[in-house]
């Protein structure tokens, strides 16, 4: 399969599994890009489970730019998707689990609260009292209708699943 023909729908489809795995690291990066101008720009502190969710989506960032450089068979295409399914299969639960987090249905990480400071003595620990800022994980720090973060990127990574899923379905079948 050439370069020309990885782009090119199969017949009576619209959409190529080039196409799918193109969509999947697109909608991971601007995942990522939206994580980091909350943190960045409007001063959202991610806690430890907000940045285990990040983990899937580099992951899958990489997998996909690699499937579109390197995957010029349909067989190759399709065990990137697989891979790609997984990490957002992945993604999903993390997301699903941390909004729990939030709502109280699951316990959160015991160190999720911080992590406890290296103090040389009492006036360090003082110090680092007034300047560091705990980050939980049991509390959503922004919400829009009435889901967090977490949330979002739980249903985000959902249809990017779905996605993955179409295309290892288009793929089998072409």
């Amino acid at each position: 399969m050439t370069s020309s023909t990885l782009d090119r729908p199969s017949v009576g489809s619209s959409v190529s599994p080039a196409r799918v795995i193109l969509l999947i690291g697109l909608g991971c990066l601007a995942l990522i890009a939206g994580a980091w101008f909350f943190e960045l720009v409007l001063g959202l502190q991610p806690c430890k489970l907000c940045l285990e969710q990040r983990l899937p989506h580099y992951a899958a960032i990489g997998l996909a730019a690699a499937g579109l450089a390197l995957a010029r068979s349909l067989r190759l295409q399709w065990l990137v998707l697989l891979g790609l399914a997984g990490l957002m299969a992945w993604s999903s639960w993390l997301g699903f689990h941390h909004a729990g987090v939030e709502w109280g249905w699951f316990p959160g990480p015991t160190d999720c609260a911080g992590a406890a400071p290296t103090v040389a003595g009492v006036q360090d620990f003082m110090k680092q009292l007034q300047t560091v800022k705990v980050v939980s994980c049991t509390e959503a720090a922004w919400r829009f209708l009435g889901l967090s973060l977490a949330g979002w990127n739980a249903l985000a990574s959902l249809v990017l699943l779905v996605a993955a899923l179409f295309g290892l379905a288009r793929a089998r079948s072409a």
